[in-house]
C-alpha cells in the first residue's frame, strides 16, 4: 500500500508550502517585472497589460557604445578583483587554519569585517584612504575596492574546506615522503578545487553588480551598475535599462547557480 505521506502533502504542510511560495514571489516578482517590460513597445510609460511585444529595445541596447564600454569595464574589474581575491583569500585561509599564533581570531575577524560593514561605510573609508595616499582614481582603485569584499567570499569557502578535510591527508603525504609542492599538487589542490571555483564564481558575481563601493572608488569611470543608476532619471531610457538589467541578471545567475552546485555536500561515500 502507498504510504499517506507519499501520496501527497498533509494538511500541516500546506501552510508552509504557501508561505514558501509567497516568499519566492516577493523575492522574484521584481525580476519578472524587469523581464516583462524589456519587451514593451511603449517608450516612456510602464502600463499593464502591455500594448504589445517587441525586440526593438534589444537592438537599441546592442548598438549603444556607452553600454558596451560600461560592460567591458565591469567584466575586467570583476575578473581582476576575483583573481586578487582568490590568491589573497586562499593564503589567508591557509595561514589561519594551519598556524597557531597570537591574534589569529582577531585577524580572522578583520578579514571578514569588510563584507559585514555597510557598503557606504566601506566606500567612504576606501575613498578617504585613496585621497590620503594621493592615488588617482582609476581602474585599479575600483579593483582594490572590490577585492576587499570578494576576498571574504573566497576566504570563507577555502577555510570551510580546510576544516572539512582535516590534517590527516597532509600528514600522510608528508610521511610518505612527498615534498610540499607534491602535496599541494596531488592532495591540497584537488581538495580545494571546488571551493576555489565556487568562491571565485560568487566573487565575480558580487563584483560585477557592485555599485555602492564602486561609486566611491571609480572617479569618472562608469561600470555597468553605475551606468544603469545614471539612466534612471531619464524616463525614455527605461526600456533600454530593462534590457541591460535582463542581461545583468543572465550574467549573474549563472555563477550563483554554479556556486550552489559546487558547494553541495556529496552524499556518495568516499
Amino acid at each position: 500500500m502507498t504510504s499517506p505521506h507519499r501520496a501527497g502533502l498533509s494538511l500541516s504542510q500546506w501552510p508552509w508550502l504557501m508561505l514558501s511560495g509567497a516568499v519566492l514571489l516577493f523575492l522574484h516578482l521584481p525580476l519578472l517585472v524587469i523581464i516583462l517590460y524589456a519587451f514593451t513597445p511603449d517608450e516612456a510609460t510602464l502600463r499593464f497589460p502591455l500594448p504589445g511585444l517587441t525586440w526593438h529595445w534589444f537592438a537599441v541596447a546592442w548598438g549603444r557604445a556607452d553600454i558596451w564600454r560600461a560592460l567591458f569595464l565591469s567584466v575586467r574589474v570583476a575578473l581582476v578583483a576575483t583573481g586578487v581575491a582568490v590568491v589573497l583569500g586562499s593564503l589567508a585561509a591557509a595561514a589561519v587554519y594551519r598556524s597557531q599564533f597570537f591574534g589569529r581570531e582577531t585577524i580572522s575577524f578583520l578579514v571578514l569585517l569588510p563584507i559585514a560593514l555597510p557598503g557606504i561605510v566601506s566606500g567612504i573609508a576606501l575613498r578617504s584612504a585613496i585621497n590620503l595616499l594621493h592615488i588617482p582614481f582609476s581602474f585599479w582603485t575600483i579593483v582594490i575596492g572590490h577585492a576587499t569584499f570578494c576576498l571574504v567570499v573566497v576566504y570563507n569557502n577555502v577555510l570551510a574546506r580546510f576544516r572539512r578535510m582535516g590534517r590527516s591527508q597532509l600528514e600522510a603525504s608528508a610521511d610518505l615522503g612527498a615534498n610540499p609542492l607534491q602535496t599541494f599538487r596531488y592532495i591540497l589542490l584537488p581538495e580545494l578545487a571546488t571551493a576555489l571555483l565556487a568562491g571565485s564564481l560568487l566573487a565575480f558575481a558580487l563584483s560585477f553588480d557592485e555599485i555602492i563601493v564602486t561609486t566611491f572608488t571609480a572617479g569618472q569611470q562608469q561600470t555597468l551598475p553605475i551606468w544603469v543608476f545614471s539612466q534612471l532619471t531619464k524616463p525614455r531610457q527605461r526600456p533600454v535599462i530593462n534590457v541591460v538589467a535582463l542581461g545583468v541578471i543572465s550574467l549573474t545567475v549563472l555563477p550563483i547557480w554554479l556556486t550552489h552546485r559546487f558547494t553541495q555536500e556529496k552524499t556518495t561515500p568516499r
